[in-house]
């Protein structure tokens, strides 16, 4: 099977924005409590975070991390996390069934952040309270001092503002299962003075105001037209969430589901376009998907707790899905369709980080390891800086449940002019072909390829544990060369590859 892709130098999507390549982190599980923060642990620094996922996460270069929710933020007094540790309050988590200590705040994320060479993303809590809340929590973070909360910041040990730019107005407003759940036109409007109070305080904000929490809303898309007609002069983004499943083991379907994800993503920016078309707006608005990622493998593990069968314990292990060497398909398929929207997609947040539906698992007391899904994430994250190429595809297809053709080969392509270098994202989707694909580079001068790496396994169902951290992997790929100023390599079947081109 063959399949021609051509690659134009000036056929371009956009710049990509750094922050495509986000993460998220929320007061769920296992996630900050031994995932980030386990005082006692052989790696902790001195603040208590552990030592070998600040060595994974800066391996990852995150440029933003979303904090600290999520489900969580929507009963959050962000009170709670600041002052002596002894002084902070346990308080009862109603969207995971826990208790939350709080040892864990905004002085502590940030220590961690810096640690992790991250910005923040900080939401606010538009479920149980509103702008009260919000403009004083945007006071305590960012003003210099002289004032109430500027000054309470300095008395708690940092004098210094952190002068946090981009600010989530709540989380998935539309779902019934939020804490303070609100209609399109309830939300709207609260979200809407919000941001007007935020902004001013700091005209220079980024705000992201709530889209859908799935593209099977009820809701959807008319949620995201009422919300914008509201916010649209005083937001930067609208976000979107989605998570991927295959409980039913379709391959097939599974690995189709980015065709989904592209039509959401179309959709939505059309209502952002109706909207500024309907205001004769002279403001661009954005797509901000901050939570993403394969969820379903911990669901029947997660109910006892959920359901309040285990009373309200402390970072219990909750959503801990162990990725299969399958889920690495659907996140290079995820990356590639975030890079070739990158026009309207400039933010993302994979959910989450570290233990809670994550890249990265730790054991308590224990190792820190590598998730089968980390590698596509890493060398989307490392190489795919540039601008975004809009590739012409001919491969042959197959009909799925969510669309008809799927190519059997997904590509992104990458240019970052700076480093003089072509980078490729490319996942074969056929479970018993190999397929040799060519891609024409046109407009590009010569070319060398400088890195290939290859994940293959003979098990989709393979996984990394702690005993084997080194399961599924990457390894160097042979065999893909420039000549006649076409690139050409081998795709094995069910396989993703990174190929990088020095020009």
């Amino acid at each position: 099977m063959k399949a021609h892709v051509t690659a134009h130098k000036d056929y371009t999507v956009s710049r990509i924005d750094d922050r495509l390549y986000g993460a998220f982190l929320e007061h769920l599980g296992r996630a900050v409590y031994t995932g980030i923060y386990e005082p006692g642990h052989p790696t902790a620094d001195e603040n208590g975070f552990r030592g070998d996922v600040l060595e994974l996460v800066r391996a990852l270069n995150v440029p933003v991390v979303r904090y600290p929710g999520g489900n969580f933020v929507s009963a959050y007094n962000w009170e709670d996390g600041i002052g002596p540790r002894e002084d902070r309050p346990v308080r009862l988590d109603l969207a995971w069934h826990t208790s939350e200590t709080n040892e864990v705040g905004i002085h502590e994320f940030a220590d961690w952040c810096q640690a992790a060479g991250t910005e923040m993303m900080l939401a606010v809590n538009l479920g149980s309270r509103g702008l009260d809340a919000a403009r004083n929590f945007l006071e305590y973070c960012n003003h210099p001092g002289g004032s109430y909360w500027s000054d309470l910041r300095a008395k708690n040990g940092r004098r210094e503002p952190w002068d946090v730019k981009l600010w989530c107005l709540g989380n998935e407003m539309d779902g019934p299962w939020q804490v303070g759940h609100k209609d399109a036109h309830e939300y709207g409007k609260l979200a809407a003075e919000t941001a007007k109070a935020m902004r001013a305080f700091d005209k220079s904000l980024e705000l992201v105001v709530c889209g859908s929490s799935h593209s099977d809303m009820p809701t959807y898309p008319e949620w995201e037209r009422v919300v914008l007609e509201h916010t649209y002069e005083v937001v930067d983004h609208v976000s979107l969430h989605m998570y991927f499943r295959n409980p039913e083991k379709n391959t097939a379907n599974y690995l189709a589901l980015n065709h989904k994800l592209d039509r959401y993503i179309g959709t939505v920016a059309s209502a952002i376009n109706y909207v500024k078309g309907k205001k004769r707006s002279k403001r661009d608005v954005y797509i901000s998907f901050d939570e993403w990622n394969v969820w379903y493998h911990s669901n029947k593990k997660d109910r006892a707790i959920l359901d309040g069968g285990n009373g309200w314990p402390l970072a219990p292990g909750l959503l801990e899905d162990i990725y299969n060497f399958e889920d690495v398909l659907q996140v290079g398929c995820i990356l590639n369709t975030f890079i070739r929207r990158s026009d309207v997609v400039k933010i993302g947040c994979i959910a989450q980080l570290v233990n809670v539906i994550a890249p990265i698992m730790t054991e308590r007391g224990g190792p820190a390891w590598r998730q089968t899904i980390y590698y596509p994430y890493y060398f989307a994250s490392i190489h795919g800086r540039g601008t975004a190429l809009n590739l012409l595809v001919d491969c042959p297809g197959y009909d799925s449940d969510h669309d008809d053709n799927v190519p059997y080969v997904d590509v992104s392509g990458v240019h970052n002019e700076e480093e003089g270098t072509l980078t490729f994202f490319l996942v074969n989707r056929h479970g018993t072909e190999a397929i040799d694909v060519e891609v024409r580079l046109q407009g590009f001068a010569g070319g060398t390829v400088i890195d290939h790496q290859v994940m293959t396994h003979t098990d989709l169902e393979a996984v990394n544990t702690t005993a084997n951290q080194q399961n599924v992997r990457p390894h160097s790929g042979s065999g893909a060369r420039v000549a006649d100023g076409a690139l050409a390599a081998s795709l094995p079947a069910y396989s993703y590859q990174m190929i990088r081109v020095r020009l």
